[in-house]
């Protein structure tokens, strides 16, 4: 769903990029991923289980994929995985996943049916 490239502005004090950094991010992925498959706005309500396996460094490309789990009438569950590949290599390791839960939102803000696949 995205790609990105860890900047120095992401850090947290330690030097590694800040886990809130990373969360906004997948939660991008994950509400693009929720918009393609309810066409149109949605909102996240819920974010289940975030561990971080290992630290993102500065220069270091960031992938993050999503797939929708689970639709219900009006909300889905996607699930996300952020994977780091090293800025001097090809060595990938995975960081972090979670599965968000989103609800689609009809013009006034309130929740609407998703549309059938």
């Amino acid at each position: 769903m995205i790609r990105t490239i860890a900047m120095p502005a992401d850090t947290n004090p330690a030097g590694d990029i800040f886990g809130g950094w990373l969360m906004a991010q997948m939660d991008l992925a994950a509400g693009n991923a929720a918009a393609r498959r309810a066409r149109g706005r949605c909102a996240t309500v819920a974010v289940e289980a975030i561990t971080f396996h290992s630290p993102v460094r500065v220069g270091d490309e960031v992938s993050l994929y999503a797939e929708v789990l689970h639709t219900g009438r009006t909300s889905m569950r996607i699930r996300v995985q952020a994977w780091r590949r090293e800025r001097e290599s090809d060595h990938t390791n995975r960081v972090t996943e979670a599965v968000f839960t989103f609800v689609a939102l009809d013009a006034t803000g309130r929740p609407r049916p998703v549309p059938a696949s």
